[in-house]
């Protein structure tokens, strides 16, 4: 079996719900990231041999295959594949693992993996509301039902399950949620982004025309006091909405290849990745699948979490990495280094390798060699990658 490389990775900065990114449609501001991708490595853009793409909500204007529109709105060329997937939150780190699996088996050199998710343009949950509206139906079949008696699947309670389940406190999420924005406010300030964002033109509400190049979500005066302040999302839970991923429009994407695909390029990889898991967990609690997932994940690598320099686990809900650190006995202080979800926003389907670009740039920044990346999923799933820094 061969190797996996990533040669090149980028995303935008996220746009707030309805902020400065509602003027690009979806397919474009996927281009734009393939765009870049290309750029980074100086290639001819009809050596990619296909372009898969995570998205959550097919539909609208992320329906008809997402990630064909995107190459057409792209400088590749006709002759370029795409297909779109959806593993939920996990779609863009599924697209990655199996672009990984195609050149490592050698039956493509030069793959593109990327996400992408105009959560302004097409609202979280338009499949399930447009389908019920005409009168089609729900997700839940009835074998389901017979399976899971009187159970309603929510993202929401299962984070609220795992607050229960590990004894997370109110104020232990508020300090996480806060943290998140602390770290990611030093990481815009210090330049950390700088080399990773795909700067987008945009036009401001007084008509002016500026890039877009820093992430919206970012709470720059944000404090402690204020975040404990906000109204729970459950009566009697312990999360809010500044202890919950904010809702964002972005892309992201990585280009992988082989060692024929490195010769071809003529390029020195950023990273090798070193193993892919993905598990399925309990569908009712959810969010905790990204657990077993890192064990499985450490002890089919033959490695423990201390061998791990930095670790990405999507900030979905605050109960969510917390859980996770506290079971792997992880060290906080290399976890979302740069802030998470909870400021940066998590635009669903590109969140997958919008984490892994970030975590690529951590590794650099710090010197250091591995890297570890979760994300929880619904349904109740979770994918790991592990890369090695080169």
């Amino acid at each position: 079996m061969g190797e996996a490389y990533i040669v090149a990775a980028a995303r935008t900065a996220g746009g707030r719900k309805g902020g400065r990114l509602a003027g690009w449609h979806p397919a474009d501001l996927a281009g734009k990231v393939l765009d870049n991708l290309i750029d980074r490595v100086g290639c001819d853009p009809a050596l990619v041999e296909d372009v898969i793409m995570g998205c959550v909500s097919q539909v609208g204007e992320q329906a008809t295959n997402i990630a064909r529109n995107a190459v057409l709105a792209s400088k590749l060329p006709e002759s370029v594949p795409a297909t779109s997937v959806d593993r939920q939150c996990g779609s863009s780190q599924q697209a990655l693992h199996f672009a990984a699996q195609a050149v490592m088996s050698g039956s493509m050199d030069i793959v593109i993996a990327s996400g992408v998710e105009s959560m302004t343009r097409v609202p979280m949950g338009s499949s399930v509301v447009l389908h019920a509206k005409a009168g089609m139906g729900v997700p839940k079949s009835p074998k389901m039902e017979e399976r899971y008696p009187n159970i309603q699947f929510s993202q929401f309670v299962g984070a609220e399950m795992i607050a229960k389940k590990y004894g997370l406190s109110k104020d232990e999420l508020d300090e996480f949620g806060f943290s998140s924005q602390s770290r990611a406010i030093a990481a815009t300030q210090s330049g950390a982004f700088k080399d990773e964002i795909v700067a987008l033109e945009i036009t401001t509400a007084d008509g002016k025309t500026e890039l877009h190049t820093v992430d919206e979500g970012i709470r720059f005066d944000a404090n402690l006091d204020a975040i404990r302040g906000v109204k729970l999302l459950q009566e009697g839970g312990a999360l809010t909405a500044a202890t919950s991923s904010q809702i964002c429009d972005g892309a992201s994407g990585v280009m992988v290849v082989n060692a024929a695909g490195l010769k071809t390029l003529g390029v020195e990889p950023l990273a090798r990745i070193h193993h892919m898991t993905v598990i399925g967990g309990d569908p009712v609690i959810m969010l905790e699948a990204p657990i077993p997932a890192t064990e499985r994940a450490l002890k089919k690598a033959g490695m423990s979490i201390d061998d791990i320099d930095l670790y990405e686990v999507n900030e979905a809900f605050a109960s969510v990495p917390k859980a996770w650190l506290q079971v792997l006995g992880a060290d906080p202080d290399r976890l979302n280094v740069n802030g998470g979800a909870i400021a940066l926003g998590h635009p669903l389907g590109g969140s997958g390798t919008k984490l892994m670009t970030t975590l690529l740039n951590a590794l650099k920044a710090r010197g250091k060699r591995y890297g570890l990346q979760t994300m929880c999923e619904g349904g109740g799933l979770a994918n790991v990658t592990i890369v090695e820094r080169l």
